[in-house]
Order: C-alpha cells, then sequence, then structure tokens
C-alpha cells in the first residue's frame, strides 16, 4: 500500500481499533470501521481489502512515528530505549484495541505467521533508524535481537497500568542489560574476532527473551507492517 491517503487511513485505523476493544479480532469488520469513520466504502475497499491490511497498515504508521526524529547520535543504547519507547506510544494511543488483539491474535494463525516477515522489516526499520545496519549476517541476527527486545517491551506494557509507562520503561531497560550480558558472553565463548562478525558493541543480540508470565506472544503476534 502507498501513502496517498494518510487521514483515510489514521480515521480507519482508530475507528478499526475501537471496534476490536468492543468485539474482538475476529469480529471485526472493515466495512464497519469505514462506516464508523464516516469513510467512503469504495475508497477503503482499495486501501484495506482485507483486515490484514489493518495491521499491516498500522505497523507501518507506528514505523513513521518512531522514526521521525529518532537519535542517532550517543549511546547506541539511549537511542534504542528512545525509539522502542516513541513505538510504544503509538500502541498506547489504541490500548485497549491492542490489548484486545494482543488476546485474539494466538487464535488466528494465519493472521500471525503472515505478520512474521512485516515484524522483522519493522525491527530492522528501527535499528536502521537509530544508525544501527541492519544488512548481512550481523544484521540479521540484531534485527531478531530487537524483535526479542520489543516483545519483553510490549509483554512489560501489557501489563503496565501507570500513567508514566514506568514498569514498561524498567523492563526495557532489563532487557538492555540482558542484551549486553548475551554480547559479552558471544565475547569470551567464541573471542573478538569470530563474535565480531555476530554483534558489535551496543548491539541488540538474539539471545534477548521477553520475562516470563503475562501475555503470550509470539514472535508475529503485535501489529507490524511492512
Amino acid at each position: 500500500m502507498d501513502d496517498m491517503n494518510p487521514s483515510l487511513d489514521d480515521t480507519l485505523i482508530k475507528s478499526a481499533f475501537e471496534l476490536i476493544a468492543e468485539r474482538g479480532w475476529t469480529r471485526l469488520s472493515v466495512a464497519e470501521a469505514a462506516r464508523r469513520g464516516g469513510l467512503d466504502l469504495a475508497a477503503t475497499r482499495r486501501r484495506f481489502p482485507a483486515k490484514l491490511a489493518v495491521l499491516l497498515r498500522f505497523g507501518t504508521m507506528c514505523d513513521a512515528a518512531c522514526l521521525s526524529g529518532a537519535l542517532t547520535e550517543g549511546p547506541v543504547r539511549d537511542r534504542i530505549f528512545d525509539i522502542v519507547m516513541r513505538r510504544v506510544d503509538t500502541l498506547q494511543a489504541h490500548r485497549a484495541g491492542v490489548l484486545a488483539l494482543l488476546r485474539d491474535l494466538p487464535r488466528d494463525p494465519l493472521t500471525t505467521l503472515a505478520l512474521g516477515p512485516a515484524a522483522l522489516r519493522n525491527m530492522a526499520w528501527m535499528l536502521e533508524g537509530v544508525g544501527v545496519t541492519a544488512q548481512g549476517v550481523r544484521g540479521t541476527l540484531r534485527t531478531k535481537g530487537m524483535l526479542a527486545l520489543w516483545l519483553a517491551t510490549v509483554r512489560a506494557w501489557s501489563r503496565d497500568e501507570s500513567e508514566d509507562l514506568s514498569a514498561t520503561m524498567a523492563a526495557l531497560d532489563k532487557a538492555l542489560d540482558r542484551a549486553a550480558q548475551a554480547e559479552a558472553t558471544l565475547s569470551d565463548m567464541m573471542g573478538p574476532e569470530t563474535a565480531g562478525a555476530v554483534a558489535e558493541p551496543d548491539a541488540v543480540v538474539a539471545t534477548v527473551r521477553p520475562d516470563d508470565g503475562g501475555t503470550d506472544l509470539q514472535p508475529s503476534s503485535f501489529p507490524a507492517g511492512g
């Protein structure tokens, strides 16, 4: 999908997540979301031919929101913290609907599977947005590590009812600590030359895991887009 009508996108996404909050993902009707938002059905059909398109477009909108003004200077850890919390802010704007979506997606394996590649693209864009390459073998590992970091953060966010999202930020901080520890372990086990092919200083690595408990998040079980 292109970016020809951001107003339609914003309105449809808002209405869709309102309906998801009320009825769940499985009962979402794109046509009904369009009517709720006062949108033309023909134009909506062209932009959102199926429910999956709603999630893909939302993921792309999340990318745009967190990449705009992303930090490219300073410690990589700080840059990653900042861009992840920017993405959390986009989820927070549709909190009730996103939480309902996260509860329902495990019962929709086809949609969950379809979101997987898009989720990795989102993570790659976030890395590139803070000046960390997501290309090559190292980039692939970083992207998977970024996905694990994001899942840990979303898990905490789904349980965090504070206004300042302090618990979410604390969980993200711990996940970044685990990433640094895992990277140091790789360097000790493999030697600096070999480990350099896997991760660089301050890079996110693929051994970060979400904390146990809470919402059962899988690598593709959250809004993602290409």
